[in-house]
């Protein structure tokens, strides 16, 4: 049986609950959402043509799910010191399903600049939600249907036409339920043309102990020259789970940098969708992944150029160890309208255990001959002659690992362009790498089991 059934079951079991809990803007494509999840089935294991995430298993478990919109306990006091140290930003939490502004957030944004409850927002400026919502994510894909079926809530940004954000924004999604918790996560965010801002998004677990799951949707909808930084930090706990989707659409001029980090977690998949419709844009993506014991992640690429004179660049690193699994699939689309595109794209892995597995699949779709384009995937095991020439030079061979990984994965940390961030990044690695808690000290949100050190797997 697909694992689809249980979800629509509830829905159609508690339609007036659900609705009841969230707002109009919201409440309208859940039918549609019902009867396109129907119409199609959860993607399982292999479906692609290689070893991605069973979304079906996934799905399985038989979550809780916060329909009533019951008042959750949540240490969210800790979550406050979340913030990256050297950092100053406009912070607010997600606390499991539920936005929660910090005490000062609103008084500290700049004027017309909206960071706040999805919900509040489609009451307060519901034709500008409504005109927003479900734009770029579509309803025929079965993982967008089930959150769109099921989110009450989320967070909405707005960053108005001109505006020119000083300060970083930063989104805490922590989870932290009495039992095992399905949160159907959603953010919108609106950049009005020629606005700037940039995101840090990061995702802890406090209770390790209890088994989470969390469907996310990330609509990004960039006006024309307007310029966003998105940034995702994930350090959860090997009970949990991940579904994410990103979906962008670019208009002309527009520069998009999209940076994910993937240092603890369970079971994640990430994908990411950008849509290129204006001439003249720029998009970034790249991402790093360290797993070991257990973990799955599983990272996707759909990036469209739909547009003449644009650049992308994609960049993903995975260091995997112990029976540590991953997976990259990686798709450049050039149409016949977009002539003069600069497109690559590449992917590189080390295998720290005799046990860890990656599959890779880069592909490229070309329907112009006046591009540029390239992809690439590599799998290997650390430069055997750099390790001999660094234990010659006296330094132990765990400690010369520790450092060829760090190596390894300094040019996706380079692309971070936010410097506190940046070296933030560093010492996590380091930290992570080393076998110790990647988690920041200063942040109490995230829980603390120990995680297996790639190079002793």
């Amino acid at each position: 049986m697909n694992s689809k059934h249980q979800y629509i079951d509830l829905y159609r079991t508690n339609a007036e609950a659900i609705d009841s809990g969230s707002a109009p803007a919201l409440n309208r494509l859940r039918p549609q959402a019902a009867a396109a999840l129907e119409a199609t089935d959860f993607p399982v294991r292999g479906a692609e043509g290689y070893e991605r995430t069973d979304v079906n298993a996934m799905f399985g478990p038989d979550y809780g799910v916060n329909i009533h919109r019951l008042d959750i306990p949540a240490d969210i006091a800790a979550s406050w010191r979340c913030d990256v140290p050297n950092m100053s930003t406009l912070l607010g939490v997600v606390a499991n399903d539920a936005f929660i502004p910090s005490a000062s957030l609103e008084s500290r944004l700049p004027e017309g600049v909206i960071f706040t409850s999805l919900r509040r927002a489609a009451l307060e400026y519901p034709e500008l939600v409504a005109n927003a919502y479900g734009s770029t994510a579509p309803l025929t894909d079965s993982m967008v249907a089930l959150n769109t079926m099921l989110a009450q809530d989320g967070v909405f940004i707005r960053i108005p036409r001109g505006c020119r954000m000083s300060r970083p924004l930063q989104l805490v999604n922590i989870f932290s339920a009495p039992t095992p918790m399905l949160a159907p996560r959603r953010v919108l965010v609106v950049m009005e043309e020629g606005s700037e801002a940039q995101l840090l998004v990061c995702d802890h677990t406090q209770d390790c102990n209890r088994s989470y799951l969390s469907s996310e949707v990330v609509e990004i909808i960039m006006g024309e020259n307007a310029r966003l930084d998105y940034y995702c930090i994930e350090e959860s706990s090997a009970m949990t789970s991940r579904h994410s989707q990103l979906f962008a659409r670019q208009e002309s001029g527009s520069v998009l940098m999209v940076n994910s980090s993937t240092l603890t977690a369970g079971n994640t998949r990430n994908d990411f969708t950008v849509t290129v419709n204006g001439k003249g844009c720029d998009t970034r993506l790249s991402g790093m992944v360290i797993a070991s014991d257990g973990m799955h992640v599983d990272n996707s690429v759909n990036m469209l150029h739909l547009a003449p004179k644009c650049h992308s660049d994609q960049l993903f690193k995975y260091v995997a160890g112990g029976k540590a699994s991953c997976a990259f699939q990686g798709r450049i689309l050039v149409s016949e309208e977009a002539p003069f595109t600069d497109a690559y794209q590449t992917c590189r892995s080390v295998l720290a255990s005799p046990e860890a597995r990656m599959h890779a699949k880069p592909q490229l779709e070309i329907y112009n001959d006046e591009v540029k384009c390239s992809h690439g995937a590599t799998t290997g095991q650390l430069d055997a002659d750099a390790l001999f020439y660094m234990r010659t030079r006296g330094i132990p061979e765990a400690e010369a690992r520790t450092m060829l990984m760090q190596a390894f994965m300094a040019d996706v940390i380079e692309t971070v362009r936010m410097d506190g961030l940046r070296d933030r990044l560093r010492h996590l690695v380091e930290k992570r790498f080393a076998g110790k808690d990647a988690s920041c000290s200063e942040c109490h949100a995230s829980c603390r089991e120990r995680h297996t050190d790639p190079n002793n797997d």
